[in-house]
């Protein structure tokens, strides 16, 4: 089969197109005939071997993944060679054939197209698990979003409002968080043009905002935990921007706020019970209509450099998808 294999670390460019060896499943193991996979911001960060864990080289990069299972291993139910399928894995998902294990292999809807399929575990999955799970927010609360356009932070606007909550957007551009207010934001702030600890006082009349839901990291999270009102929580989902951020920690105490890691992957293998409650919570507001991912782009298998490159550069509103061609 045909597989985007990262040989090296190094940026998108050095990955390539090639020939391996078809998989076999394993004891609690599905393997899916892939037709649509989605693109995350991790997988820029996996292959430059920057992300929170290494896989062994030569690899292929690619976790959220949608398709028909060829074959199941022992112990697998209730999937069946034939089901349409979504679900995710650490890597592999940018092939022709994916390993996918039992735990995190659901049933797609029928009525869900596979490239939508694709896109929403990692993102949808990610911001569900941080906003009930991690941040507990509540109907009322304020919630702000940074890097509010992306996948995950585009879920994060439809399931803060889908919750109750009055929802902040903020951004780098204006047609960004015009995206942002289809999805729900009730407040827009474009953080290259107003300062973000500023914007957050004046549209909060200066109490804050209860949840921080912060994807980027980098310069603007000093400002968002500054602008949180007391007994607040800060999520802590990523660092798009590239830069760790080191903060003094007299800020939290001041507030009475909590720094709240978030890492949607480890939950989802350590806690797969809680995990698809989740899913199917969020497939029932899929299938009402309530919750949508935004595809910005789809791409062929061979393009998965360009569309990493894409999302390196801050090129793609909501999600990148990859299409596999019709043999």
């Amino acid at each position: 089969m045909r597989a985007i294999v990262c040989n090296t670390f190094g940026p998108p460019s050095s990955l390539t197109l090639e020939e391996v060896t078809l998989p076999e499943p394993g004891p609690k193991e599905v393997v899916v005939t892939v037709k649509a996979s989605g693109v995350n911001f991790p997988d820029t960060l996996i292959i430059q071997g920057l992300y929170q864990f290494k896989p062994e080289l030569p690899f292929t990069p690619g976790s959220d993944v949608s398709g028909i299972v060829k074959s199941v291993g022992e112990a697998v139910d209730p999937v069946r060679p034939g089901d349409e399928v979504f679900g995710f894995v650490l890597n592999g998902a940018f092939a022709e054939e994916v390993i996918v294990p039992a735990n995190a292999c659901f049933l797609k809807p029928p009525q869900m197209e596979h490239a939508i399929a694709a896109s929403f575990m990692m993102a949808y999955g990610t911001s569900y698990h941080a906003l009930k799970d991690r941040g507990q927010l509540k109907k009322g609360e304020t919630l702000l979003v940074l890097g509010a356009s992306g996948g995950v932070g585009l879920a994060a606007v439809a399931l803060g409002k889908l919750m109750g909550a009055t929802v902040i957007a903020a951004a780098s551009t204006d047609d960004k968080l015009a995206l942002c207010a289809e999805y729900g934001a009730d407040v827009l702030i474009n953080y290259t043009k107003e300062d973000l600890k500023s914007a957050i006082k004046k549209n909060t009349d200066g109490k804050g905002v209860d949840v921080v839901y912060d994807p980027v990291g980098g310069d603007y999270s000093e400002a968002a935990i500054r602008g949180m009102a007391w007994g607040g929580r800060y999520l802590i989902v990523g660092f798009a921007a590239g830069n760790i951020p080191k903060i003094a920690l007299n800020l939290p105490l001041l507030k009475g706020c909590a720094l709240v890691g978030v890492f949607w992957g480890s939950f989802a293998m350590k806690s797969p019970g809680q995990n698809q409650k989740n899913t199917m919570d969020l497939m029932k507001w899929y299938a009402d209509g309530r919750i949508r991912p935004h595809i910005h782009q789809r791409y062929s298998l061979k393009e998965v450099p360009v569309a990493l490159d894409d999302m390196m550069h801050r090129r793609v509103k909501g999600k990148a998808v990859i299409e596999m061609e019709e043999q």
